[in-house]
């Protein structure tokens, strides 16, 4: 496939940034100065990312409400203008095909946005279901820009910015129409980073006069763009699931954590026949956290064996920063019990993290765990996520 662009591109061009190819075919920033430095920032202060790649479908007609809440394990049928609500859309067996966010602009007019990866795939399938329902479905991706303002002190700084809007009692999320300058945008307080922050949808054709004056205007405030990396890092230590590796439709919502927003009251929704079945007769593997021993991360895909399939005798390194860790070697005949969906430093907490599916029987809290890195394995442990703010309070701060 060719290489897509955000309207922001040229932005990160110009600037110095390392491009990836990502979800979607688009090229992304991984990072701009350091994954530490801009993780930690948006931590402490205010950090802005081009998350444009997401996508964008437009729904309108009178048979809006009932074709997303027909799509949807969620009930979308009690939101009110202005609300988002977050949900899975599943196949017929009830594998995730996205997981994605429905916002609610009136009872004839809502807006989903779907994964940066699938965003096309999704767009069909709202599209393919919307034939014969009075739904009029349009992918409005090219034409918005998705810049995202996280971070404790995002509200201060764009409340010096936003107006024609009341920022300050804007809550978690919720979303209203304002303007910055001659820009007029929709203000999402939503994010993927646990912190509190701010989504802007904004013309495309206006993004780049937008991105500029934002990171101009946000010195004051400690504000640095960051890239997909410190995206990743800050999403890791909140447990957040990212659509690809860590569910597809390859899994259900039970898999991975997401069966809290099923909605089984609803009498029709797709996949409810076997999402059903799945939660009688229980899943085999789940989607969990790890605390690995050591400061390497683990890649993609890399294997978790039980802990008893390690010898007793182990060697142990003598020098460097993973000096005194064991070198233990795994026997022959090894059984494997799951694999890491991603893992890296969490730069917050000190720790080295991974998530990742392992069988249930050693999925529970404090099970001990061999995880493959590199030539070698290091224990791990399984720890509930988030990782940080487990309460969630920094994302639902109130305004004062």
């Amino acid at each position: 496939m060719p290489e897509r662009r955000t309207p922001l591109y040229d932005y990160h061009l110009r600037h110095g940034a390392e491009l990836v190819r990502g979800g979607g075919d688009y090229m992304f920033p991984l990072c701009f100065t350091s994954p530490a430095e801009e993780h930690l920032n948006t931590r402490r202060s205010v950090g802005m990312q081009d998350l444009s790649s997401m996508g964008e479908v437009d729904i309108k007609g009178p048979g809006a409400e009932r074709l997303i809440n027909y799509l949807l394990v969620n009930d979308i049928r009690d939101m009110e203008p202005g609300q988002m609500r977050y949900s899975s859309m599943c196949n017929s067996e009830g594998g995730v095909v996205d997981d994605i966010t429905v916002y609610k602009f009136h009872d004839e007019h809502f807006m989903i946005v779907t994964s940066s990866g699938p965003r096309k795939k999704t767009a069909r399938w709202i599209a393919d279901h919307a034939i014969g329902t009075a739904t009029y479905v349009t992918d409005m991706t090219a034409a918005i820009a998705l810049p995202v303002v996280q971070g404790p002190r995002s509200r201060e700084f764009l409340l010096t910015l936003v107006q024609d809007a009341d920022l300050a009692a804007l809550r978690y999320f919720r979303f209203t129409t304002a303007r910055i300058g001659d820009t007029t945008l929709v203000i999402s307080r939503s994010g993927y980073t646990g912190e509190l922050g701010y989504e802007l949808y904004t013309p495309a054709e206006e993004a780049g006069w937008l991105w500029e004056h934002l990171l101009q205007q946000g010195r004051a405030f400690g504000l640095q763009p960051y890239g997909v990396t410190a995206m990743q890092t800050l999403r890791l230590e909140k447990g957040l699931v990212l659509y690809g590796n860590d569910v597809n439709e390859e899994y259900t919502p039970f898999h991975v954590g997401l069966d809290r927003w099923i909605r089984f009251e609803k009498r029709d929704f797709l996949g409810r026949e076997a999402l059903l079945r799945v939660q009688e007769q229980g899943v085999d593997r789940r989607w969990v956290g790890l605390v690995l021993a050591g400061t390497q991360p683990a890649a993609v895909n890399a294997p978790i064996y039980p802990i008893q399939d390690v010898p007793p005798r182990a060697r142990r390194r003598f020098s460097g920063a993973d000096a005194g860790e064991p070198l233990d070697r795994l026997q022959p005949g090894v059984t494997q019990i799951g694999h890491v969906t991603y893992s890296n430093r969490g730069y917050t907490i000190g720790k080295t993290l991974a998530l990742a599916y392992v069988q249930v029987q050693y999925a529970w809290p404090g099970s001990r765990v061999l995880v493959q890195v590199g030539e070698r394995v290091v224990p791990a442990t399984v720890t509930p996520t988030p990782f940080f703010d487990p309460q969630g309070a920094r994302l639902r701060a109130r305004s004062g």
